[in-house]
Formats: structure tokens, sequence, C-alpha cells
């Protein structure tokens, strides 16, 4: 099997250790496509995080069988490729839902306490104690609009519990309203949810009818002062636009951890003083690798072994 993406030593070890007796692992020595393509030569199995797994990649191993996502999107992956060759694609779903859920919550006070613009002053040797008053805000009374409720948004609204907050959503499969009033959140069309919600957290795959769903049309419905969060994927969201609004102060601050093209070399956003990003890191938590490691590697096994793997988490079936 081969390894696409670069982990520290001691995650790889995680990964290797987490395999069946007798697998071998192939680590690409790097992010260019060329040491892809020489790691997955041969390969009846690839492991791949944010690494694209690309058509020329999936080509160069005629015995490969399976791909394991590790984490859930698979928009980096060519699955008509994959579904043309009868490749299998999963993914696993819900394995970095609590730790982006803690990063979509953090996110959230940080930008409502403008934390790292207040830690940057606090370095420069400033003491701004009764400023602050004038500028940090809490989250007790705000309405939260999570768009998109699957396992991550589910998990902010269990994180949410306690904090004396309004929790609306939109997502294209409502609740039964059992489950919404057990959860204490209410069901708003799209575009109310934007803008009533005093923060609006994003939870959707990149898909072609996501593809920039908070255009600047959207983002001028937003509250003035609200703020948007990101945790789901950078293609979401018209990034010149939500630019152009933080600017301009018709959004008070953003909280992002993703973009649309990755890495970052040069970008506005995070250069922004209402802006706090990370990134693409949420769901990256030392707590939670081990636990990936063990649901990849039970996947592949099962998946060669002719065996069922959970329907949430399979993709492409060959």
């Amino acid at each position: 099997m081969a390894v696409l993406d670069e982990f520290e030593d001691e995650l790889y070890a995680l990964l290797e250790n987490a395999l069946p007796e007798g697998w071998q692992a192939a680590r690409a020595a790097s992010y260019d496509e060329g040491d892809q393509v020489q790691a997955a030569t041969g390969a009846d199995v690839i492991y791949a995080g944010w690494a694209p797994v690309t058509r020329r990649i999936l080509e160069a191993s005629d015995k490969l069988r399976f791909i394991q996502k590790l984490g859930v999107g698979v928009d980096r992956v060519d699955l008509d490729y994959c579904r043309e060759r009868g490749i299998g694609v999963a993914r696993l779903a819900g394995v970095n839902a609590v730790p982006v859920a803690e990063h979509t919550v953090m996110l959230m006070l940080a930008c409502l306490r403008q934390l790292v613009k207040s830690d940057r002053r606090m370095r420069a040797g400033e003491w701004f104690k009764e400023e602050a008053r004038l500028f940090q805000r809490e989250l007790r009374g705000k309405t939260i609009g999570l768009v998109g409720l699957g396992f991550v948004g589910k998990a902010v609204v269990q994180r949410l519990r306690g904090w004396e907050v309004d929790v609306t959503y939109y997502d294209v499969r409502r609740l039964p309203l059992d489950i919404e009033a057990e959860l204490g959140i209410r069901f708003q069309p799209l575009d109310d949810v934007i803008a009533g919600a005093d923060i609006v957290s994003l939870h959707l795959p990149l898909l072609p009818d996501t593809a920039n769903l908070l255009d600047d049309a959207r983002l001028r419905r937003m509250k003035p002062g609200a703020i948007l969060i990101n945790c789901a994927r950078g293609g979401l969201v018209d990034e010149a636009a939500l630019a152009a609004a933080l600017r301009e102060g018709r959004l008070a601050a953003a909280g992002l951890d993703t973009f649309e093209h990755e890495p970052l070399t040069s970008h506005e956003l995070p250069r922004l003083d209402n802006v706090t990003s990370t990134p693409h890191c949420a769901g990256a938590t030392a707590d939670n690798f081990a636990f990936v490691a063990k649901r990849a590697a039970e996947n592949a096994a099962h998946y060669l072994a002719g065996q069922p793997i959970p329907d949430d988490d399979l993709v492409v079936k060959p």
C-alpha cells in the first residue's frame, strides 16, 4: 500500500503499526506528482489525506483496488476514473467530527474576543484592559446558523449546549421534528439561516452545487457585523467577495481553516486584522490520529477480503 501524504515520523509510525500483519507501506517522498506516482506504483491500496489522487497517479498501478481517504472529503480524488477502473473509494465518515467541532467553536470565540489581535498587541507591550470592553463580544445570546448538519454539524450543536445560544440550521435533508426538539435547534431555509445568524458556520462537502455557495449576494445577506466560520472547504465561499466584506466592515470577522487553493503561499484573507486563520488543521489532532489509522486499516483490510465496510464510508463501489 502507498501513503501519499507527508506525515511526521511519529504519525507515519501510527499508520504503519495499524496495518494488518504482512502489509508493507510505500511512503511518498513529497507532494510532487512524480514522487506520488513512484509511491503508488504497484500498490494495492492508497491512503490519501490532503494529497490529490489524480488520474496519472491512479494509472501508475494496475494492481490498485482501493483508495482510503484519511478524512471525509473526496473532492480531490478522480472518482470518475475510479469508477471506470472498478477501484473502490472510501472516506472515514465522522472520524474528524469531534476535533473539527471543537476547532469551530474555538474560532467562534477567537473572532468574538478578537483573540489574535489582542495577543499581537500584548506581545508588542500594550495593556488595553479597559479598551477591550469596547470590542470584545460574548457567545451568550447569539444566534448560530449552521449550514450543513452532518457528523460535524451535529457535534458542533452538542458542544454549544450550555452556551445560551439559539441554533438554526439548514441541510438538504431536514431532521425529524422530534430530533430537532431533542437537539434544541430550528430548521430554516438556507437564505433565512444566513440572514438571521450572528455567526454562520459552514459544514458542507464541496460539490458542484455547493461551490461558491456563499457568493457575493449571499454574503451581503448576512447581518451587519456577523461572523463567518469555515472549517469545511474553501471552495464553498467566494473568497474575493469575503475579503471585500471584511475590509469594508460589513462582516465583523471570519474564522477560516480552509481555502480554495491550498497550501497557501500568498493570500489576502489571513493578512486581514479581522481574520483568524489556521492551515486546514481542524481535524488534525494527535489524540485523533490513532483512531484515523485504526479505522483506515480496518476498511482497507475488510475491502480487500471482500467483507463489508460501513455504508457511510463507501463512496465508490467496484
